[in-house]
This record gives C-alpha cells, structure tokens and sequence, in this order.
C-alpha cells in the first residue's frame, strides 16, 4: 500500500470537485449507455493540483537514470542525452505514419537508410534491418535466418544450437522458439568457452546436426572470450553458423568490428548501447546486421537508395516481417541522433570510458567483492563479483540495502556460474565521484554485515514497501488495489 505521501486518489475524493474544464460539444449530444455507468468504479472527484501531486510524488519513489545511478550488469542503463528526445519530437518525425507511403516519408526513410549504413560501418557487416522491437526479438530473427538457410541448401539435418553457459536466458529461449534443441557448452577454469567440450559437441557423426552457435562477446563475466577466433572456427568447419548476441556492444564500438571475428549474424540493442531510454517493457529496438551469407535473409522491408530517393525494399530470400511497420521508429531517431553527436571518435571514446568506469569500480570493490574469474586481466565494461560477507548475508541483502543507499542495485544472481552473483555496469556517462560514493556504500555494507547483519536481512528500511516475498509476490498477483 502507498503510504501516507501518496493517498489513494479515491479517499481524497470530495464530491463535486472538478480538475479539468471539456471543450464544447462538436458533435449531436448522446446519452452514456447505462452499462458505462456502474457506481462500483468510484470514481474520484478531484482538483488537477492534487491529481498532479500524487503522480509526482509516486514517479519521485521510483529509480531512474535521470535521478540515481543504476549500474545493472548487462543492461547498460547510460544516461540518455536529452538531445535524443528533441530530435524524436521534431514534428516531421511525430507526425508522419508509415502508410502515407513511401513519398510522403522521404526524411524517414533517409533516416533509416542512414542509420543502417552507421551500423553496418560500426559492426562490420553489409546488410542490416531495423524492424525487430528488442534485442530477445533480434535473437530470435537471426536464429530464423540461420534456419532459413541451412533449409535453402536442403539441409534439414541440423537441429542443435550450442549455447555456453553463461548465455542470456532469451538465447535457449530463442532456439527452442526457432525449433532448435539447445545444448550447453561449460565455461572453463577462466570463465571462457571449454574449447574441449565445444569440439566434442561437433565431433563425428554430431557436426552434421550442428546449426550454429549463440556466444556474447564480451561475456557476462565481463571478459572478453579470449577464444573466440577458435570457436568460430570451430562452428564453421562444423558447417554452422555463429550468432553474436550484441547486448555487450557497449565495450566494443569504435573498437573491434564482430564481422571481422567472424560472426554472420548478430543484433544491436539500440535502446542500450546507443542511448535510448528503456525498461519496465519498452521500448527497444534490436536491429539485426549480417554478412554476405545471410544479407538475403534479413527481414523486410529495408530502407534503400534508388537514385536521389528513397524506398523500402525486401531482400531476395527474405523470411517475412517480424514485426508490423518498420520498428519502433522513434528509438531509431534517438540512436541516429546519438551516433551522428557522437561520431567515430566518439563512440571510440565512450567504449573505451566504460571500460575505464568498470576497471576502476571493480579495484575500489575488490577487497569484498572479488571476481572469480579473470581477476590478473582487465575487465571489459562491467564486472561479475562473488561476495561473501559471511553471517548469512546473501547478495539479495546486499542488493535490499544498497537501495537505503540511493543506488540501485546491480544484476544478482546472473550468470548463474559464478556463486551469489553481483553483475556491475557503471557505464561510461558515470563521474569518478559517482562510483567511489558506490564503492563507499558497499563498504560500509560489508561493515555492517559484520556488525549488525541483521539490518541487511530486513532492508530496504527507507521505502514505502520494505522486503518482499518475491516468491510469494509472483505467485500470488495483486494487480490493483
């Protein structure tokens, strides 16, 4: 229940109180149909001052990157350039639609035209789509170009997709969607692919049921895959393809291009490495790019050239729409806007201030919060810690009572490898005084484990709901007060 700040808006009602003034009718008055008008709704009567006060106090209870930092491992929740959000609202951009045609939409499709080229030049690779909502939906439009495919060479032997251990759950998800069965590949003593295991997975008779691999570079311990050229390789003499997940570009860019290290495919999450708010469902965009092999394959319609204008146009093999219209258009508008801000050198740079921002979080943490895997090498733009505080406190209490801190928590318990899992991504839009204030409170948390570690099994203590069963809370729904 709210608390006191924040009343329900039904017992602030007061009978005959109006906050909003309708214009004159423009149209034949018609009566309400009686069902509309149940007394049960009870609905309330109330000033727009109050109204506004009670959305603003509730949006001012909720984290977000404007207000606090929210380092959450693998998400990259970067701070998002208000200059994104003017170049969204322009009103050519606002109030165009998609089935005005293709003439009507000529800024549009240069837009996206160019916004492809921008991303082709980033990664590597010579086609690319816009059209899928997410990064979980771009995984799942590769992996059904990866199967279209094997099926135009007739090859309907291959039902296998490897998967290494510390995947993202969308990958399994995505391959048994795809009409694949997943197998796992375990991570070796340095967190990397077990190149022995991934070569008995391919060896014999087994290579011919093999259609390719989903890997994350960097992984979701934080490192780079030391052996990715190996494994690719390996894939591809096996005769499958490679899938990069993207959901890590944000270490990479202006850095290394994934189609010179071989992948055919992958998908960008434009609503995270290119700066677009995000969360709570939406809204994304995972555009998906890919190499000669598998351009035919993307889906359509893409944006084109012919001449001085611009079109949409399907590749040759296409496997269909994945999606209604051509994306979420004004997340492209805000990735364009950043990456024409940014430039080459700019996007260099902030890969390489991430990374920087992950090494210096993860040195002033290293005494509590040491990683288990690669802890001789840098790490990439975030970090995977194995805290043990002892006296039974767990990284769910530590991740509770950073929130009394004003930080909100990091990925916990992902990857499931490393035990008690406490994922870091600070990004690369953090000041150095913002992470050492982070480092400070956990700190002072590990203090306090020691001290008084019940104040860590009961937090957060500063909320209007303090600890929930979350268990309890997802099996037992209350979805309205």
């Amino acid at each position: 229940m709210p608390d006191k700040q924040t009343p329900l808006l039904c017992e602030e009602s007061v009978s005959g109180r109006c906050g909003a003034l309708l214009p004159r009718l423009d149209v034949p008055q018609t009566p309400v149909p009686e069902t509309l008008l149940r007394d049960s709704l009870k609905l309330p009567e109330l000033d727009e001052c109050t109204v506004v006060r009670h959305f603003t106090l509730l949006s001012q209870k909720n984290f977000s990157v404007d207000s606090q930092f929210y380092p959450l491992g693998s998400c990259t929740m970067k701070y998002n350039p208000k200059m994104n959000e003017d170049a969204a609202a322009q009103k050519g951009f606002r109030q165009s639609h998609p089935l005005s045609g293709d003439s009507a939409n000529q800024g549009n499709l240069e837009l996206m035209y160019k916004l492809q080229e921008a991303l082709k030049a980033i990664t590597g690779f010579v086609s690319c789509t816009l059209q899928p909502a997410a990064g979980a939906h771009g995984e799942l439009t590769g992996i059904l170009m990866i199967r279209a495919w094997h099926l135009s060479r007739r090859d309907k032997t291959r039902n296998r997709i490897l998967v290494p251990d510390s995947a993202h759950g969308t990958n399994p998800a995505t391959c048994t969607m795809a009409g694949y069965i997943t197998e796992t590949i375990p991570s070796d003593a340095k967190g990397a692919v077990d190149l022995d295991a991934l070569k008995e997975a391919v060896a014999g008779g087994r290579a011919k049921t093999v259609a390719g691999m989903m890997i994350t570079n960097p992984g979701t311990q934080g490192l780079f895959e030391i052996h990715i050229a190996d494994i690719i390789k390996i894939i591809h003499d096996a005769g499958g393809l490679v899938y990069g997940d993207g959901a890590n570009m944000n270490a990479l860019m202006g850095i290394v291009k994934p189609a010179e290290l071989g992948f055919d495919v992958m998908h960008l999450n434009l609503h995270k490495t290119f700066s677009t708010p995000h969360g709570g469902g939406g809204p994304g965009a995972g555009a998906v790019i890919a190499n000669k092999t598998l351009a035919a394959f993307l889906p359509g319609p893409i944006a084109a050239k012919n001449k001085d204008a611009y079109e949409l146009a399907s590749p040759e093999q296409t496997i269909g729409a994945v999606k209604s219209f051509h994306g979420n258009f004004a997340v492209l508008v805000r990735a364009y806007a950043y990456i024409r801000a940014l430039g080459a050198d700019g996007l260099k740079r902030a890969s390489q201030y991430a990374v920087l921002n992950a090494n210096y979080l993860r040195h002033l943490c290293r005494a509590k919060f040491p990683t288990p895997y690669g802890a001789e090498r840098p790490c990439m733009h975030e970090f995977t810690a194995s805290p043990n505080l002892g006296n039974g406190v767990h990284t769910l209490d530590i991740a509770k009572r950073l929130i009394d801190y004003g930080f909100h928590p990091p990925t916990i318990y992902f990857p499931l490898t490393v035990k008690e899992a406490f994922m870091a991504e600070p990004t690369e839009t953090e000041t150095m005084e913002t992470l050492e204030a982070f480092a400070g409170a956990l700190e002072k948390i590990a203090a306090e484990a020691e001290a008084e570690p019940e104040l860590l099994h009961d937090a957060p203590h500063h909320t209007p709901v303090g600890r929930l069963d979350e268990v309890a809370a997802a099996r037992n729904l209350k979805l309205r007060w």
